[in-house]
């Protein structure tokens, strides 16, 4: 198929093979190189179009972005070339990155401008929901910590995006890893003076899309935060699948109300929160503060909170999911708990695991630091750290009702077999030796937890987030674990024979000390070979 790029053409269409429009008599071949195919999409300032380099060996595919003014006034014209420039000076300027479309050409034809770029093929963020649903919390939060290195890049060229939404992220389906696209509206001059005060012709104009961009950019103001607030509402479209422009916000603040709509922790949520608040300085003020946020012990704040303030006088009652085997935490004084649950904060942030309920931590080596720093080791003799214990039933059973966060506790050869436990969270938790055979556990968030001698044959585990995982011996055979992300975990001895690695985050070096066959489906899609 060969399309007309001309606005005006009432019949763009036409049998490949064809060089001028026989309506409008423009070329169908751009630049004397582009044969354009079809129309990606059209917008206020101009057209996307998915073209052939014909000028190269195998003619591959690619984006062209046409800029064109509204109106043929000289002001108009200035301003469409001042756009194009600043667009094709910002990618020319980060598109190195992996996860950026790269800059491949740029030109003028006609009064009329275009970009040409690397095409990614994959959904948008907004198909992608539309097409499997809303993402679960866990797979939110694998899809922050994708994203958030991204903006932080972006962020480190001086660069803000402002338009930021599910639209303008696309799952590349080669690897499964996120693009942003869409830099027409990038702002790459920010005064120290909450985005300076630059009110020309070109940046007079509210750039952004209702419910993504805050207030602050709708008043021409921009900062790096705007581009927060925007990941912040992408998070809400993604956990509901509804626009934010959709949902109510408060009469007297202008916050978003999003809360009713989803299922996520208390910390979650506090950190979305933070992300959408309206004022820029109660708002994170960059990318790195929202992953260091996300690392935070789930439940700190909530045991704080639960352990000295009764609701309705009513007195406080052990929690499964939170009591110790042998006893509760209710039954120890306020002040002592609070002190060891600051005092496991501050073993966090100096790279310990920390026992919240004990105030002890564990080293990377697995040796218990005490009172005075002394260790025990975990040997023959030696009790195991008092992380609180749950029973497979009582997983399951707060699952139906509704919870998803299961972080930090002990699930150690229990037996969950076939259980069905999607979007679920197990950060940090102990799941030594536990059967998970056929269980559900696709985007579950397994990061810094340790499965060693776990049973996972044919579980379902795609998207499922392994980061700094222990998966020592993990018995992963004939397991769907497409889309999932291994980063940094330990793969020793774990066994992938039939599994499938489509599209999974994970380099030769780890699958090298594992166990594969030429059934395994390597992340390539290819069997037996990376």
């Amino acid at each position: 198929m060969t399309y007309c790029s001309s606005p005006a053409c009432p019949h763009p269409e036409y049998p490949e093979g064809a060089e001028v429009c026989q309506t409008c008599g423009s070329k169908l071949v751009l630049n004397d190189r582009y044969h354009v195919m079809k129309a990606l999409g059209q917008g206020g300032f101009g057209a996307t179009f998915l073209a052939a380099d014909i000028s190269l060996p195998g003619e591959p595919q690619c984006v062209i972005k046409q800029l064109r003014p509204a109106t043929t006034a000289p002001h108009a014209f200035e301003m469409a070339r001042n756009l194009f420039m600043r667009e094709a000076k910002t990618l020319g300027k980060i598109g190195n990155h992996p996860q950026i479309p790269q800059l491949l050409n740029f030109f003028e034809l006609s009064q009329e401008f275009y970009l040409v770029q690397e095409f990614v093929d994959g959904l948008t963020l907004k198909a992608e929901v539309k097409k499997n649903g809303p993402y679960s919390e866990a797979t939110t939060r694998q899809f922050l910590s994708e994203a958030l290195p991204l903006l932080e890049y972006v962020h480190s060229n001086k660069v803000i995006h402002r338009d930021i939404k599910p639209d303008n992220l696309i799952r590349r389906e080669q690897d499964k890893r996120l693009v942003l696209i869409d830099f027409g509206a990038v702002k790459d001059q920010v005064s120290p003076a909450f985005g300076g005060s630059d009110q020309t012709a070109l940046t007079a104009v509210s750039v952004g899309t209702p419910g993504y961009a805050p207030p602050e950019q709708l008043s021409l103001r921009p900062v790096y935060a705007s581009d927060v607030y925007a990941l912040g509402a992408t998070c809400i479209y993604l956990l509901t699948g509804r626009s934010p422009k959709d949902l109510d916000y408060h009469p007297s603040t202008g916050e978003m109300m999003w809360q009713k709509y989803v299922h996520i922790s208390a910390h979650f949520s506090n950190v979305l929160k933070k992300m959408l608040e309206i004022a820029v300085r109660n708002r994170y003020q960059k990318a790195d503060d929202i992953l260091r946020a996300l690392d935070l012990e789930p439940y700190m704040d909530d045991l704080a909170q639960s352990m000295s303030s009764p609701v309705n006088n009513e007195p406080i009652r052990p929690d499964p999911m939170v009591a110790n085997r042998g006893g509760s935490m209710a039954s120890t004084p306020v002040s002592s708990r609070t002190a060891r649950i600051a005092k496991a904060i501050r073993a966090r942030r100096s790279g310990l695991r920390s026992d919240a309920t004990t105030g002890s931590s564990f080293d990377s080596s697995g040796s218990r630091s005490g009172v005075g720093g002394q260790r025990s080791p975990r040997g023959k003799g030696a009790k195991p750290g008092a992380m609180p214990w749950l029973k497979p039933r009582d997983v399951q059973t707060y699952y139906a009702k509704g919870r998803r966060d299961f972080s930090s506790h002990n699930l150690s050869r229990g037996d969950l077999q076939n259980a069905v436990l999607g979007g679920s969270i197990f950060r940090e938790s102990r799941l030594e030796k536990t059967k998970l055979q056929g269980a559900d556990l696709s985007g579950a968030d397994f990061a810094k937890a340790d499965l060693t001698d776990a049973d996972l044959r044919e579980a379902a585990l795609s998207r499922a987030y392994f980061h700094a995982t222990n998966l020592s011996r993990v018995d992963f055979r004939k397991a769907d674990l497409t889309s999932a992300n291994f980063t940094n975990a330990n793969l020793a001895g774990a066994n992938f024979c039939g599994a499938n690695l489509s599209g999974a985050k994970i380099d030769p070096a780890q699958l090298a000390v594992a166990k594969t066959n030429w059934m395994t489906v390597m992340p390539n899609g290819k069997r037996g070979l990376f």
